[in-house]
Formats: C-alpha cells, sequence, structure tokens
C-alpha cells in the first residue's frame, strides 16, 4: 500500500490552489493512503476528498510548535513520498522513500501558486486547482439556490480591509448585471463571505435595488459553499479563499485586485479573469499593507468592472453554471 504525505497551506486561497498536484497523486496512485496536512480553516476542503484517509490539523501554536506537532504525528510511519507544498524544514526529518519539497526558485516571484504546484511535481502544464464537494453540501446547495433565474455570486469582503473593493460599487455593480438591460437581466444576488464578514454584506445588499438578495454570508461551512459557488452564472470578488474556490469549482470568475498581484494569485481557469486599481503590484509589499485599515481599491472604477464582468458573460456562454 502506498502511503503519500501531502503537507498544504493554512489559508484557503492557498490550499485551493495547491491542490491540483494532490488530485494528480491521486490519479496516478489509485488506492493510496493518502494524508494532508493542512490548516484548520482549509481542512474541510480536504476531508470531502474522497480519496484523502486523514486530514491532519495543524492549529498555529506560539514559536513554530505546530511544526513538532506534525513530526510527532507522522515520524512514526515511514511514507514512500512526502510533498511539502510549504517547504518546511520538518520533511527532511520524516523517513521517506522520497520526497518532493518546494522551494521558490530566485527570480520567480511573480509566479502564479499553481505554475509553483505543479514545478514541485515537475508538472507542465501544471494540473488545474480541484475542489471536492460531498452529496450533503451538493444537497444543501439544491435547498439555498434552486433552479430557475442566474445567481450573481458577489464575495464583497476579503481576509484584509486593503483589499476589499467599496461595498456601494458591487452593490451598483449587481444592479447594472441584473436591472433592465443589464446582461444577468432577472438574475438573483447570492452573497458569500465569514462570519466576520456580516457588515460588509449588508451594506451591499441595502444597496441593491434590482434583485433579490439572498445572503449566505456566515451561514454556510466551507463545502457547502463550494457547492453553492458551483452554481453561479458569475463570481464577482475580491482576492480571497471564496474566489479561488468559486474559479476551482468550474464557475466563470472575475477576481478584482488593487495591492496584491493577480501574477501570483489571479483566479486559475478558462472562464476566470482579473482586473485591477492602479499600477502593478509587488508581493513584496503585502507585509506592510496588511496593517492597512482602510481599501486601497479605490482605483478600480465601476465601469472597468461592469466591462470585464460583461465581456466573461458573454465568452463563457449559455453552459455556464445557472
Amino acid at each position: 500500500m502506498t502511503r503519500i504525505l501531502f503537507i498544504t497551506a493554512t489559508r484557503i486561497g492557498d490550499a485551493v490552489l495547491f491542490s491540483g498536484p494532490l488530485a494528480h497523486l491521486a490519479r496516478t496512485h489509485p488506492g493510496a493512503q493518502i494524508t494532508v496536512a493542512c490548516g484548520p480553516l482549509a481542512a474541510p476542503l480536504f476531508q470531502a476528498a474522497p480519496f484523502v484517509t486523514d486530514v491532519i490539523v495543524m492549529a498555529k501554536r506560539p514559536g513554530g510548535r505546530h511544526w513538532l506537532d506534525l513530526w510527532r504525528r507522522t515520524a512514526g510511519r515511514r511514507w514512500d513520498l512526502v510533498v511539502d507544498m510549504r517547504g518546511s524544514v520538518t520533511s527532511w526529518f520524516l523517513r521517506a522513500g522520497s520526497r518532493r519539497v518546494n522551494r521558490r526558485a530566485p527570480g520567480a516571484e511573480h509566479r502564479h501558486r499553481v505554475t509553483e504546484a505543479g514545478a514541485v511535481l515537475s508538472l507542465d502544464p501544471p494540473p488545474a486547482p480541484e475542489i471536492w464537494i460531498d452529496d450533503a453540501a451538493r444537497g444543501q446547495a439544491d435547498r439555498l439556490l434552486p433552479s430557475g433565474a442566474p445567481i450573481l455570486a458577489l464575495a464583497p469582503a476579503a481576509a484584509a480591509p486593503f483589499k476589499e473593493w467599496p461595498a456601494d460599487r458591487f452593490a451598483a455593480l449587481a444592479d447594472a448585471l441584473t436591472g433592465p438591460g443589464g446582461a444577468l437581466q432577472g438574475a438573483r444576488v447570492a452573497l458569500f463571505g465569514g462570519p466576520g464578514d456580516q457588515a460588509t454584506s449588508t451594506a451591499v445588499s441595502s444597496a441593491i435595488t434590482h434583485a433579490p438578495v439572498i445572503d449566505l454570508t456566515g451561514q454556510l461551512d466551507l463545502v457547502t459553499a463550494a457547492a453553492c459557488l458551483q452554481r453561479a452564472r458569475l463570481f464577482v470578488g475580491n482576492d480571497s479563499g471564496l474566489m479561488h474556490m468559486a474559479a476551482a469549482g468550474g464557475a466563470p470568475v472575475l477576481g478584482l485586485f488593487g495591492p496584491t498581484d493577480e501574477r501570483v494569485y489571479g483566479p486559475w481557469g478558462s472562464n476566470a479573469r482579473s482586473v485591477r486599481a492602479g499600477g502593478p503590484a509587488h508581493e513584496a509589499d503585502r507585509g506592510r499593507l496588511r496593517h492597512a485599515e482602510t481599501s486601497l481599491m479605490g482605483g478600480l472604477a465601476l465601469e472597468q468592472v461592469q466591462a470585464a464582468a460583461e465581456a466573461l458573460i458573454a465568452q463563457s456562454g449559455p453552459s455556464a453554471p445557472a
């Protein structure tokens, strides 16, 4: 029996972007016992994967002691393959037949995370991100978003305020797309976000005038959220885990960027596009910008986002999720 340990990200977005190599391993090693080690937020994504035998949740501890916890839980086994997307030292102290450890190449700071992930297993082109949804989540999505009018999915919040496009522009975009003559005339608007994002979603929903709003903010587990996002005719959101989940699920996705770099974190897929505010971004600025308490997305005009959304709707065609 082949035993594989796959060490992946803490953040939901990175965990989704790194999921392609995991799916590749499942396809190329049928019947393998695959253990995934990840952060608590991302864990439900892998618990829903039918080929994952075990999920080790790495809750962050001071002084990096969560890595010691991982070593204690995995050092007693001999692994046929250890794949470490986080490039940790821990993976070198495990008994393994072979190991593949992410080492970010100098000068590759603008390389997309999906390309980076594929390079760990020497896969070119890199495998696209995937997401796994169980029957319970699909059933819940059926109840929350029954078939009928198309769904415009919006995720107006982000993990940091500086990445959030203003709430009034999300509302204006929804009205422009769903109102008379809009590219999604008659569509319903579904709002997505975590438990702490309710104020942002409320600001958006209260300003929408043309469409019925289904506010799912803070009400869904991660897998059910993924099942609902699959039903979107269009998803528009900031640089966030929800954006990557929607793209991995196959929905047409428009990602809104400003201070962060879409070359690294843009949504991945043939039906995924990005628009950005202002000039070029550099990921080296993230450490400084993460302390900003207000949006730095003011330079992204409504007209620019609306034009990109309409082009994506036209390009993705009527066969897109509805």
